[in-house]
C-alpha cells in the first residue's frame, strides 16, 4: 500500500533568544556597575561663592605680604652679614700682612745671627713656622736683644689675632649661607601665594568678576565712610584744642606761655610735609614685593624711602618699623604717622590726614591714596 502523505505541518524553526538575553543582562550589569561607581565616588566640591573667593584672595595676598616681610628681613640680614664677612676677611688679610712682615723681621734677625756665628737653635727658633715650643727656653730668650724680644711678642700676638679673625670670618660665612637660604625660601613662599591668588581669579567668569568688583566697591565705600567720620572727629578735636589755646592766651594777657611741645610739633610737621610730598610723587607706581624704589615699591619700602626723604632712617620691615618712635592712638593720628595693619603687622601706610593714607597696596595695584579702614588696623607710630 502506498504510504499516506503526512498532514502534520512542518515545524517552524524558532530562532533562539539566548544571545539577546545575554546582551540585555550585560547591559544591565554595566548600568548597575556605573550606578554603583557613581554612588561611591566622592562628590565634586561645590564651587565657592564670590564672597568666599574674595576672602580667599584677600587672605592669599595678606600671606604674600607676610612672606614679603620675611623676604625683606632675610635680604637685610644677608646684606648685613655680607658686610660683616667682607670686613672680617679684610681684617684677616691685614693681620696676615702684619704677621708676614713680622716673620720677615724675625728672619732678618736669624740671618744676622747666622752670619755672626750665633748658635743654630736661635736661627731655628726665628725661622720656625711655629716658634711656640721655643718660648719657654730661658737660655734662648736671654740671648735676644730687647728689640728682638719685642718682635717675637708681636709675632705671637699677631698669630693669635689672625687665627681669631679666621674663625670669625668662617662663622660669619656660615651665617651668610643661612640668611641666603632663608631668602630663597621666603621668595618661593611669596611666589606660591601670588600664583594661587591669580589662579583663583583666572577661573572666574565675566559675571563673577563683575560681582567681585561690586563687593570691592562696597568695601571701599564703607572704609571711606569710616575715614570721613574720623576726619570730622579730628576736626572737632582740633577746633576745641584751638579754642582752649585762645582762652589760655587771653587769660595770660601779655605773658608768654611756656610753648611746651610747640617746637616739637612744628619740627615733626616740617618732616611730615617732606614725607608726604615724596609719597604723593610715587602715586601710580606699581607695587612690587621686595622693591624699595625708585620705580616700584612694596609697602615698607615706600614708608622707608618717604621718611628717608625727611632725613629719618627707618628699618626695612614692618615688624621693625612698628618699634620706631612713639605709639599713637588712631584718633590722634597726624600726617606722616605710620599706620600698621593685620595682627601679624604685615602691611603699613603713611597717614595723610582725614582718615586717609598713601600706601603700596598689593601685587597688581599701584601706590595710591586709600582709607585707613580698608584693612584691620593693628596700631600706629610717630617715627620722629
Amino acid at each position: 500500500m502506498p504510504a499516506l502523505a503526512s498532514h502534520r505541518k512542518p515545524r517552524t524553526r524558532v530562532r533562539t533568544t539566548t544571545p539577546a538575553v545575554g546582551l540585555t543582562t550585560a547591559a544591565l550589569a554595566s548600568v548597575t556597575l556605573l550606578s554603583t561607581q557613581s554612588a561611591t565616588a566622592a562628590p565634586a566640591e561645590p564651587k565657592p561663592s564670590i564672597e568666599e573667593v574674595q576672602k580667599k584672595v584677600d587672605a592669599l595676598y595678606r600671606q604674600a605680604g607676610t612672606a614679603t616681610q620675611e623676604y625683606n628681613r632675610a635680604k637685610s640680614a644677608s646684606a648685613e652679614q655680607r658686610s660683616k664677612v667682607d670686613a672680617l676677611l679684610e681684617a684677616a688679610a691685614q693681620r696676615a700682612d702684619k704677621l708676614n712682615e713680622t716673620r720677615r723681621e724675625l728672619g732678618s734677625y736669624a740671618a744676622a745671627q747666622y752670619r755672626s756665628g750665633a748658635i743654630a737653635p736661635t736661627a731655628t727658633f726665628f725661622l720656625a713656622d711655629d716658634p711656640q715650643s721655643y718660648f719657654d727656653q730661658d737660655q734662648l730668650m736671654a740671648r735676644m736683644t730687647s728689640q728682638q724680644q719685642k718682635t717675637v711678642n708681636e709675632f705671637r700676638t699677631q698669630q693669635k689675632e689672625a687665627a681669631t679673625k679666621r674663625v670669625e670670618a668662617t662663622k660669619s660665612l656660615e651665617k651668610l649661607t643661612e640668611s641666603q637660604a632663608s631668602l630663597r625660601t621666603s621668595k618661593q613662599q611669596v611666589q606660591t601665594k601670588l600664583t594661587e591668588a591669580r589662579s583663583l581669579l583666572s577661573k572666574l567668569t565675566a559675571e563673577e568678576k563683575a560681582r567681585l568688583a561690586e563687593l570691592e566697591r562696597k568695601k571701599e565705600a564703607e572704609a571711606k565712610r569710616k575715614a570721613e567720620d574720623l576726619a570730622r572727629k579730628q576736626a572737632a578735636a582740633d577746633k576745641a584744642e584751638s579754642e582752649r589755646a585762645k582762652e589760655g592766651t587771653a587769660g595770660q594777657g601779655t605773658t608768654t606761655g611756656s610753648g611746651s611741645g610747640t617746637g616739637s610739633d612744628s619740627g615733626y610737621a616740617s618732616k611730615a610735609e617732606k614725607v608726604l610730598a615724596f609719597a604723593r610723587a610715587q602715586i601710580g607706581k606699581p607695587y612690587v614685593w621686595g622693591a624699595t624704589g625708585p620705580s616700584s615699591y612694596d609697602c615698607s619700602g615706600l614708608t622707608q624711602a618717604a621718611w628717608k626723604a625727611a632725613g629719618v632712617n627707618l628699618p626695612r620691615t614692618t615688624w621693625d618699623q612698628v618699634e620706631v618712635g612713639t605709639r599713637v592712638a588712631t584718633a590722634n593720628l597726624k600726617p606722616g604717622d605710620l599706620v600698621f595693619f593685620y595682627d601679624d603687622i604685615s602691611h603699613v601706610g603713611i597717614y595723610k590726614g582725614d582718615g586717609m593714607m598713601i600706601h603700596a597696596p598689593k601685587p597688581g595695584a599701584n601706590v595710591r591714596e586709600e582709607s585707613i579702614y580698608y584693612m584691620p588696623i593693628y596700631g600706629s607710630v610717630r617715627p620722629a
